[in-house]
Formats: structure tokens, C-alpha cells, sequence
């Protein structure tokens, strides 16, 4: 069987609002970027690219639940491979030492999915 394509090759167009869109939808709902990219039949490396272009256009501002904390970076023992958490009766707080080495002191009544937020963060930096 052989097929023709007629006609000019056809290339879809994103608005610059349509790309802010996709992008800000990554990590709503725990969604991926890879599941992102198949809901809208592009590809990861696409929706990477659009993030760079868009924060340099200045379209697409840093994520306003961003919060800096104060960290103190404590020594740490080179054999321990995997994050712990040390509590503190004395003021009610949780240190929770990462796999890098860095450490979080946090209060025990944190909201867990922000906590996962900062240790990725804490992690990626």
C-alpha cells in the first residue's frame, strides 16, 4: 500500500499564553513532565525548552509559593547513605539529614508535601 501526503507539511503554533499554560500545569496534581508532554502530544525536551524561553521572555514568573528558609549545614558522618530524622523533645522540632549531607530543622507539625518540597529542593541545589 503506498500513501501520499498532500498538501504544505502542517506545524502546530503555540501562543506564548498556550505555553505558559503547559508548563505551569507540570507538578499540579503530582503531574510530569513526561505526562504533561503526552497530554498534549509534545515532547519533554519541548516543554524544557518553553520553561527556558519563557522565564528569559519574563512571561513566566518563579512559582510564588517559593519560600527561602534559613538552613544550617551541620557535618555529617560519609558512611550514613540515606536521610534520617533526629527529634528534639526540647523545642519540638525534627532535623532530617540528607543523602548529601545537608540538613533541615523543621517543626513536627510541617506540612508533609511541603516538606517533600523543600527536601527536593534542598537536594537539587
Amino acid at each position: 500500500m503506498r500513501g501520499e501526503i498532500l498538501g504544505a507539511e502542517r506545524r502546530r503554533r503555540w501562543s506564548d499564553e498556550e505555553k505558559v499554560a503547559i508548563v505551569r500545569s507540570v507538578g499540579v496534581g503530582g503531574a510530569t513532565v513526561t505526562q504533561i508532554a503526552q497530554r498534549h502530544d509534545v515532547t519533554r525536551q519541548q516543554i524544557y525548552s518553553w520553561r527556558y524561553d519563557l522565564k528569559r521572555k519574563g512571561l513566566l514568573p518563579y512559582d510564588p509559593e517559593t519560600v527561602f528558609l534559613p538552613v544550617e549545614f551541620l557535618e555529617m558522618d560519609p558512611e550514613a547513605s540515606r536521610p534520617c530524622a533526629v527529634s528534639d523533645e526540647q523545642d519540638g522540632r525534627v532535623e532530617v539529614v540528607l543523602r548529601n549531607g545537608r540538613s533541615l530543622r523543621i517543626d513536627t507539625d510541617v506540612d508533609a508535601s511541603a516538606l517533600t518540597r523543600l527536601i527536593k529542593a534542598v537536594e537539587a541545589a
